[in-house]
């Protein structure tokens, strides 16, 4: 998600991170100039000033291929500023789930009214807002078709200028509900007709959860003291998940959802807010969603310890239901942009999280048991006890995971840490203790499927690098006012995703090659872009990149003439980004999911229409986009997208 409304409408410092850990410019002093940093951010990049000190993905290269290195087939496409859906001539672009479409529960499926007059239970019952991580599973279960599958999907926040008929006018309780019941999960089911893909209606598979929807409570801040509330006074369920960014999908077949910028539903107008409120960004004015005026648990002098229960990632089961939601706690508690799961050659399982904001880190988590692929009840614990890692860039070009693990690294009792639970619920104050490096917006993470232990970040931006006495620019963030973003790479030790240490280098400076400052024109051979978020690698080994340039700067300012938000595609070992898609107005692209034929790809755009103030005005709610509905449109959709090769053939090829 791009900064979110207390970022731009509220004017709230997007920054909590002030603690005096020392940024990477610092430790690198002593062996590389400033000047000779600034000097690498040109063709070379910053990995090849420093080819002598660290691998660079040229050397990482040298893991065995699993699979022969695919080749990109497409003709790239320009910048667009149309709104519309975009894609490479010979392939399709067709809307299939959008906001407001029923998920598909029998009995119970109202249809969108375009002038948002739907019912809060209507609404707990359609597609919520804002689309965003997405993930396929085929069916049956252990399946391996591409005709016949799940998509389970994030609804990361709402436009309440577009949510209700005259918008946050006469703001009451049944607003605050339909608000509540847009956020969450859809699972819905999907299959290819053989004229085009559909969703099926109804489901028994067919599900919503939402900001109300009883979730379990896994790991060590399961009953503890500051999860308890006067609702749940043992601290073991949470009602509701909110903000869900980015996802993961598990190898047992269940679905990851992050929840981000959760911080922005609460507020605490006390005058007083503890360490770990401030450390999350907690204030007394929030985002603007307003639920704590008819919801009291999001009103912290009342209810403290609610927004303890958020911050999580949630595993939710496609399959089933019935099955109650669970969070793991083990896997720390900060703003969760997204949980890419790998599994170690050891059989343990690993996360790897970044947390999206200004100056925080990335993290990673190891399992203590093992995955069992013979046994999918077994796995379904399994990400809730394991071992929570953050990771520190060193100047030599080495790095290592840091364990948050209580009583190890000055997380004891004397330094506020009273046991592991409370290490994992201020999981930032932990990374902060143990050393950590900040970063520029740590977003989704990617895992090469033909290298093990080769992983990849995107870093959306960072303008306050360098700025106003903040951290400024060193290898790992190489640039100051970064408002082009870039793309940073790792190989773990011994191709281990559970090893201790690791090689990093950036992969690719964004920005564009016309910039009149040079820390915005980047390094990227092939087309531009900035602002880079979604990342996934497809099942052939490409890469593919979604950028979320926010709407106060999208094709304006350094931004002008690059259009629409867009995706692009890249094959790591020729380091060649191709323009594939582009975005109708006002969107982010986002959310990324394929068949394993690799014939159909599910992709999700984001609050098309979205203005600068990140609200829309409810008396003109088409004044920047008609997506997807065209002139029939009451107002744009956030909605689903499926990408075929009109040919047939496998996409990208």
């Amino acid at each position: 998600m791009s900064d979110s409304y207390k970022y731009k409408q509220y004017g709230v410092d997007d920054t909590s991170n002030t603690c005096a850990n020392p940024a990477l410019s610092e430790v690198l002093e002593a062996r590389f100039s400033r000047r000779s940093l600034l000097q690498g951010t040109g063709a070379l990049g910053v990995a090849g000033v420093l080819s002598g000190s660290f691998a660079t993905l040229a050397e990482a290269a040298s893991v065995p291929f699993t699979k022969k290195t695919p080749l990109l087939g497409f003709k790239s496409i320009p910048f667009s500023s149309d709104d519309r859906v975009v894609v490479p001539e010979g392939y399709s672009a067709d809307v299939l789930y959008a906001w407001g479409d029923p998920v598909g529960i029998k009995g119970n499926m109202p249809a969108f009214k375009q002038d948002a007059s739907n019912s809060a239970a209507e609404q707990a019952v359609q597609a919520g807002m804002h689309h965003d991580g997405m993930s396929y599973f085929p069916l049956p279960l252990a399946a391996t078709g591409s005709k016949h599958g799940l998509l389970a999907m994030n609804h990361e926040y709402t436009d309440d200028g577009l949510l209700h008929v005259d918008g946050m006018k006469k703001w009451n309780a049944d607003k605050v509900l339909k608000s509540q019941h847009a956020h969450g999960v859809s699972v819905i089911e999907v299959e290819d007709t053989g004229k085009g893909w559909r969703v099926v209606r109804p489901s028994k598979y067919a599900r919503r959860i939402h900001a109300n929807t009883p979730i379990a409570i896994s790991g060590p801040a399961r009953g503890h003291k500051l999860m308890q509330t006067e609702a749940d006074p043992q601290g073991v369920e949470i009602l509701g998940t909110l903000n869900n960014c980015a996802n993961g999908q598990t190898p047992w077949g269940t679905y990851l959802t992050c929840e981000e910028n959760w911080d922005g539903y609460f507020v605490n107008d006390s005058g007083t807010l503890s360490a770990n409120e401030k450390r999350y960004g907690i204030n007394n004015k929030g985002a603007g969603y307003n639920w704590a005026v008819e919801d009291f648990r999001f009103d912290l002098q009342l209810n403290p310890n609610e927004a303890n229960r958020f911050g999580w990632v949630v595993e939710i089961d496609p399959f089933d239901a019935s099955a109650k939601p669970v969070k793991h706690t083990a896997l720390g508690r900060f703003k969760h942009e997204g949980a890419t799961v790998t599994i170690a050659p050891s059989g343990h399982a690993v996360v790897y999280m970044g947390d999206d904001q200004r100056f925080e880190y990335i993290y990673k988590f190891v399992s203590r048991n093992k995955y069992n692929a013979k046994n999918r009840k077994a796995n379904m614990g399994l990400l809730s006890e394991g071992t929570l890692y953050v990771a520190r860039f060193n100047a030599d070009g080495a790095g290592e995971w840091l364990p948050l693990v209580h009583g190890q690294n000055g997380l004891t009792a004397e330094n506020g840490f009273a046991d592991q639970g409370e290490v994992v619920i201020m999981a930032r104050l932990a990374a902060d203790k143990v050393g950590a490096i900040k970063m520029d917006r740590p977003e989704w993470i990617a895992v090469d499927p033909r290298r093990p232990g080769s992983v990849y970040c995107t870093l959306t931006n960072n303008s306050d690098r360098g700025k106003d006495g903040k951290p400024g620019a060193d290898a790992a963030n190489p640039r100051n006012g970064n408002l082009f973003g870039h793309i940073m790479h790792w190989q773990e030790n011994g191709s281990d995703a559970a090893a201790l240490g690791f090689k990093w280098d950036i992969f690719v400076l964004a920005g564009r090659p016309d910039a009149a400052k040079a820390e915005h024109v980047g390094n990227i051979k092939g087309d531009a872009f900035g602002s880079p978020d979604g990342l996934k690698f497809d099942h052939n080994g490409v890469l593919w990149v979604q950028t979320d340039v926010s709407t106060s700067t999208v094709n304006m300012k350094e931004y002008k003439d690059m259009g629409n938000n867009q995706m692009v595609a890249v094959v790591p070992e020729t380091g060649e980004f191709r323009r594939f898609l582009v975005g109708p107005k006002g969107c982010e692209i986002t959310g990324l999911a394929f068949t394993p034929d690799m014939k159909t790809m599910f992709v999700n755009i984001q609050h098309p229409g979205e203005p600068d103030s990140e609200r829309n005005d409810p008396a003109k709610p088409t004044a920047i986009s008609r997506w997807p509905d065209g002139a029939n449109a009451g107002r744009p959709r956030a909605g689903t997208v499926v990408v075929r090769k009109l040919n047939g053939g496998v996409i990208g090829s």
